[in-house]
């Protein structure tokens, strides 16, 4: 290797330091962390009030079940009886034979039918939160993904219009002296300089819809969401029959199981008060120390005799309850299964779309933007057809990248219908 002579080594050295600190700065500008999606994912499941809430549901419905259909807590009774208010005994606890200081304790016991229907009812309403947490999941879930897909999408759209800006930036360089030597015009200039206030336009744009993608991020996960963010969304491929066989184990579905299980548990409940429930009792009563001392014990039954002002109504209230939740299940289901079909067609429109985009649309805009720099650069047009097919071709990439993400959001909403 030749050595460098004595004048050319100092710009030698000096490019070989502008080199290095060009090198430093993009290491120490590359982003130390970027956050992926399975980890934006594991952070708002960790951290996103509305699932703690719902868990709290769970777990307060879990420990009504030990209580559920056991016996209420017994009562314990003290007292006097046949205590004498007036004559030479009067107020006297213990000269009267039938004066008593008496201790009771009784035990209400409702027949075993209700007690069953008691815990059948605890334990449906715990099946139904946790039905319920299924769905605040799958929702967080849903949400982080449109989130994650419309910040990634702006992203994606701010890179091209950047690159256009660069490509307009060195147009605008090189204009001056092509207008010198004749070979341009000077309206050419103002396209340029046209072009350039509308780019910066919809970068502004562009940036209040970043703001808005890092906010609905930031809602979901915290101050990580505005760390670089780094790939797409990993979504499983599902087949639209796989969709439609699984549409009874949609999330919103999911609950209707333990909210019909509870409603029949309500209405045993309701039938068992026509048996009527029992209690016993049993009191120990101290007298005086001439007297002897007594034990009692009795029992004791409700007598429903009124049902059909009383449990009756309670009953039919019950049926039409049930009742009530079977039709707001099956209108559920119905309305889910045209909203999974309209998806499906929207989604099979959307893939033909960008299938065409990408084998013809791109191709032609191409040929297009190839065809004006030809003639431009021959001199039989002017920059006017060139910026125009070149906005064209923008325009087509930011139709791309829309499709896309229209897929990918439709994806996301599909796969938040059911979890595995």
């Amino acid at each position: 290797m030749p050595i460098p002579s004595s004048d050319h080594a100092p710009r030698l050295v000096a490019k070989r330091i502008r080199q290095a600190l060009l090198l430093s700065g993009a290491f120490f500008a590359f982003p130390a962390f970027a956050l992926s999606y399975t980890e934006a994912l594991s952070l708002a499941e960790r951290q996103n009030p509305a699932l703690r809430a719902q868990q709290a549901n769970v777990d307060g419905a879990v420990a009504l079940q030990v209580a559920a259909g056991s016996l209420p807590d017994p009562r314990l009774s003290v007292g006097i009886e046949n205590l004498p208010t007036s004559g030479m005994d009067r107020w006297s606890p213990t000269r009267d034979f039938m004066t008593m200081q008496r201790i009771g304790l009784m035990q209400e016991v409702p027949n075993s039918a209700k007690r069953v229907a008691q815990a059948d009812v605890a334990e449906a309403r715990a099946a139904r939160e946790r039905a319920m947490l299924v769905v605040q999941r799958l929702q967080v879930r849903q949400a982080l993904g449109l989130a994650w897909v419309g910040a990634r999408s702006v992203e994606q759209r701010r890179a091209l219009l950047k690159d256009l800006v660069a490509e307009n930036q060195r147009l605008q360089q090189t204009l001056p002296s092509r207008i010198a030597g004749g070979a341009a015009g000077a309206a050419e200039l103002l396209m340029a300089r046209q072009e350039a206030l509308s780019l910066a336009d919809r970068l502004d744009d562009l940036q209040r819809d970043a703001d808005k993608a890092r906010s609905a991020l930031r809602r979901l996960i915290g101050p990580q969401a505005d760390e670089p963010l780094d790939g797409d969304v990993t979504l499983p491929q599902m087949e639209p029959d796989e969709l439609r066989a699984k549409l009874h184990q949609h999330a919103e579905l999911a609950p209707y199981p333990a909210m019909q299980a509870m409603t029949r548990a309500e209405l045993r409940e309701a039938q068992a008060e026509s048996r009527g429930d029992w209690a016993w009792e049993v009191a120990y009563s101290r007298r005086g120390r001439q007297w002897g001392d007594m034990v009692s014990f009795q029992l004791s039954f409700d007598l429903p005799w009124q049902k059909d002002r009383r449990q009756q109504p309670a009953i039919a209230a019950k049926q039409r309850e049930a009742a009530r939740v079977e039709s707001e299940r099956e209108e559920a289901e119905r309305r889910h299964r045209q909203e999974l079909d309209e998806q499906l067609a929207e989604l099979q429109s959307l893939g033909n779309q960008i299938a065409r985009m990408q084998s013809e649309g791109l191709t032609l805009g191409r040929e297009r933007l190839t065809l004006a720099m030809s003639s431009y650069q021959s001199g039989k047009s002017d920059l006017g057809a060139v910026l125009a097919a070149r906005g064209q071709l923008l325009e087509l990439r930011l139709r791309l990248i829309d499709l896309q993400s229209q897929q990918t959001l439709l994806r996301v909403r599909l796969n938040s219908l059911a979890e595995e």
